[in-house]
């Protein structure tokens, strides 16, 4: 045989060895997350017995046995992404599982401190309201089949979004909580719609600025090397920053009126790569800044906190420096290795179940607990980045990046105020924090990327593998 006909059959197409490829190729990403899911609720269950142990002496088995109606929600949704979604990222499940029992430990660990039983047990509610939340993400990965569905409601996401947070304005329904008006009470349930909210803006954001995105990146006049948009192409980041401020001004949000306009900012970097579009919002956030810690008295208190801590007048003020200080020292209490689950004092902080959970797991985790932490929020952003950067469609690649990076943003906002890196905020970590309108709105964003990462056509393995 020649050495041509020998390549022409070296060359030659082998559709059953690529049929057996793409039929193996499911199978393996979702064993893959069985096997890590196995992992995170063996970790999820050794944390519990962990602080039983430690704060008790003993094990209780009922809220081990609501731990196990929790697995057992989780692996339904493994099962069902095994017929829906069967190209899904398979790290994204397992990594929000562990993040939800460990917050879901340390919140309980508390309850045992105060004796808190039943409902009136905040990891019991925390139990409850993750159920409600896997339920919702699995609803989303059902009825919602193609991501690029959403496209066509941007608009009415936009509407919802604005309605949102609106809400807790309304008189009646509006509830007022440690100073920020930013809850909805109804009969005995209290929902924060910001944290939907900020899901409905990704959608808009996404939708508005695939139509958009030529005429906010292609013109423009060019200074010091870089091409500034046109002042009628300014309308969007001045009525975003506008949002923002009217979060700030009028609920006294200031945690989510920054991750409303830091989300904005990235996706329009991310659809335009104009770093003229980061520098105009850089200028907007501290000319708003510096104007809110001189007229509003709050953000004036945070930024006091932050830059004087320590200092007894205002440690001993009026919503003063008093829990980040005390944050402070249960992070240096846990040191590098930690006290130990149940072992700790994290009750000594002020809302140590929610703003103050990550001082609390550092106190009882140490250092070394908060990096494998913070790792896993870091390895739950990057597979969302790279879900977004191998999708070959606009819409889904914005979409993508968007939700990522609010989880990013988010944590660094907490993050950054508990440790003083920058003034305190009002928002909660994700996963990890008590409150259930956040659990709902982080759990809608795993089945999103879950989404996402199976509806990717192009290049699949890039985004799964």
């Amino acid at each position: 045989m020649s050495q041509a006909s020998r390549a022409a059959v070296t060359d030659a197409p082998r559709p059953d060895t690529g049929r057996v490829r793409r039929l193996r190729l499911p199978a393996r990403l979702r064993n893959l997350e069985l096997l890590l899911l196995l992992i995170a609720c063996g970790i999820n269950a050794a944390a519990i017995v962990l602080v039983q142990l430690g704060a008790l002496g003993h094990v209780d088995l009922t809220l081990v046995y609501l731990g196990v109606g929790l697995s057992v929600l989780v692996f339904g949704m493994h099962i069902a992404l095994r017929y829906v979604a069967p190209q899904a990222d398979p790290f994204l499940l397992p990594i929000a599982t562990v993040l939800n029992g460990i917050g879901i430990a340390e919140i309980y660990r508390i309850d045992i401190h105060y004796a808190d039983v039943g409902w009136n047990s905040a990891g019991v509610r925390q139990i409850v309201w993750s159920a409600i939340a896997i339920i919702c993400a699995l609803v989303v990965i059902m009825v919602i089949r193609n991501h690029r569905v959403l496209q066509r409601y941007t608009y009415i996401f936009g509407f919802a979004a604005l309605l949102l947070l609106l809400l807790p304005m309304l008189p009646g329904i509006g509830q007022e909580i440690f100073g920020a008006r930013v809850w909805i009470h109804i009969g005995p349930f209290s929902f924060q719609p910001g944290e939907i909210a900020k899901l409905c803006l990704a959608v808009f954001f996404a939708g508005y600025l695939v139509q958009r995105r030529d005429s906010l990146s292609m013109v423009g006049k060019k200074f010091l090397g870089m091409r500034f948009p046109r002042a009628r192409d300014l309308g969007p980041i001045l009525v975003v920053w506008l949002m923002s401020m009217a979060v700030i001004v009028f609920q006294r949000d200031l945690g989510t009126g920054l991750l409303i306009f830091g989300l904005f900012l990235v996706m329009i970097y991310t659809a335009t790569a104009r770093i003229s579009w980061v520098i105009l919002g850089v200028l907007l956030i501290v000319g708003g800044a510096v104007v809110a810690s001189q007229v509003l008295p709050y953000v004036n208190d945070r930024f006091q906190n932050w830059l004087n801590p320590f200092s007894q007048q205002v440690y001993d003020a009026q919503g003063g420096s008093f829990q980040l200080v005390q944050g402070l020292f249960g992070l240096a209490h846990g040191g590098l290795i930690g006290t130990g689950l149940g072992q700790g004092q994290p009750w000594v902080t002020p809302v140590a179940n929610s703003d103050y959970i990550i001082a609390s797991l550092g106190e009882e985790l140490g250092l070394a607990g908060l990096f494998a932490i913070f790792a896993l929020y870091l390895l739950f952003v990057a597979r969302g980045l790279r879900i977004g950067f191998a999708g070959q469609d606009d819409f889904g690649k914005l979409l993508a990046v968007g939700l990522s990076f609010t989880v990013a943003l988010q944590c660094f906002i907490v993050i950054g105020g508990v440790t003083r890196v920058i003034p305190l905020t009002g928002l909660t970590t994700p996963f990890l924090a008590a409150g259930g309108s956040s659990l709902v709105a982080n759990w809608i964003i795993v089945a999103l990327l879950l989404r996402l990462s199976d509806t990717v056509r192009n290049q699949p393995r890039l985004v799964v593998s």
